[in-house]
């Protein structure tokens, strides 16, 4: 299959629920799981190395996939549009949460009917993830005042659309945004060299940690975008191959309770599956307990109001030319059969 690899190369993403806990929370027998007729062998589950992407650490770490009979192998990768190319090569199986919801968008676009989620990372005020944030004692108290201001955000094309609108429902009439590297936003504010980013935790984290940074403000995908500080941003996504589901159903629900367990410790013991992240992820020492967790939907817990949210989030990546064509997100979400 060829990959449309200009797609993914000019995109770069950030990448994640006070929702109903799932009464089933065990995954089936390794012999239900495992049985004649579906042999999926290794599971090759591709994630990007971001606090979002817990849950899979978490099931891998614990054992759930195994207790459930399969063989999950966790992939990292240094982008989220490279696990997009991985599934749509057929390298991957799958996607840990945190992969971002418009590479996935992306991939489907190239490859129509490609996923299914299974869990999305929403993230708004109260679950934090993106960000706008500037240097600490600069003198800019809100986004209204980045008028004329030098303001990153990170390269490619969502992270441009991004920052773009929230300056302009903001009322800033001067947008000046320029592209670098999330790793490098809390340097370049101490050293004058931009007035104000926006990106995505932990780096408002670290940077006050470091007594650098200050953070803005909260949220603003939600807020600026979406349209309320509270609605949630599905920024990134678990997902399973078509292929995948279509060959090894049973498996596909094996698996979809075994990640359904992380996902349950950490709404029930965020604390307790923080350790999780280190190894998975460059968040270690003192930050493990500092950095901000999103929130998680399974794909049988959107409510009407989530889709509309995800979709409307979808269609103003329509409106900014950054998908050729609207993608459908309730047709996305799995539906065992």
């Amino acid at each position: 299959m060829k990959i449309h690899r200009r797609h993914f190369l000019k995109f770069s993403a950030g990448a994640a629920l006070a929702v109903i806990a799932h009464g089933c929370t065990q995954g089936q027998t390794a012999s239900s799981a495992n049985s004649d007729s579906e042999n999926p062998g290794k599971i090759s589950v591709g994630f990007w190395p971001v606090a979002s992407g817990l849950p899979l650490f978490v099931a891998v770490k614990k054992g759930y996939f195994q207790e459930a009979g399969l063989d999950v192998e966790a992939v990292r990768f240094a982008s989220p549009n490279q696990v997009a190319e991985g599934i749509i090569a057929g390298r991957l199986q799958g996607t840990g949460n945190g992969v971002a919801s418009g590479a996935l968008g992306l991939a489907e676009i190239t490859s129509p009917g490609l996923f299914k989620i299974l869990a999305a990372n929403p993230s708004n005020a109260q679950f934090l993830l993106d960000q706008v944030i500037v240097a600490k004692d600069s003198p800019i108290q809100s986004v209204a005042d980045l008028n004329g201001k030098r303001f990153a955000t990170g390269p490619g094309a969502q992270n441009k659309a991004i920052a773009e609108a929230i300056l302009t429902a903001a009322g800033v009439t001067e947008p000046r945004v320029q592209q670098l590297e999330i790793s490098q936003h809390v340097a370049a504010l101490e050293s004058g060299q931009i007035d104000a980013a926006y990106t995505l935790e932990p780096t408002g984290t670290v940077g006050e940690m470091k007594g650098i940074t200050r953070i803005l403000e909260n949220g603003v995908v939600a807020k600026y975008i979406l349209g309320d500080a509270m609605a949630p941003w599905f920024g990134g996504a678990a997902a399973l191959s078509t292929q995948f589901i279509e060959q090894y159903p049973q498996t596909t629900k094996t698996y979809a309770e075994a990640y359904r367990r992380a996902i349950l410790d950490i709404r029930n013991n965020p604390d307790e599956a923080r350790q999780y992240l280190t190894g998975y992820t460059a968040i270690e020492g003192e930050l493990v307990q500092k950095v901000p967790l999103v929130n998680y939907t399974m794909y049988d817990e959107f409510t009407p109001a989530d889709v509309a949210y995800f979709q409307k989030f979808f269609d103003f990546m329509t409106d900014k030319a950054v998908f050729s064509r609207k993608v459908d997100v309730a047709a996305l979400l799995y539906a065992p059969a």
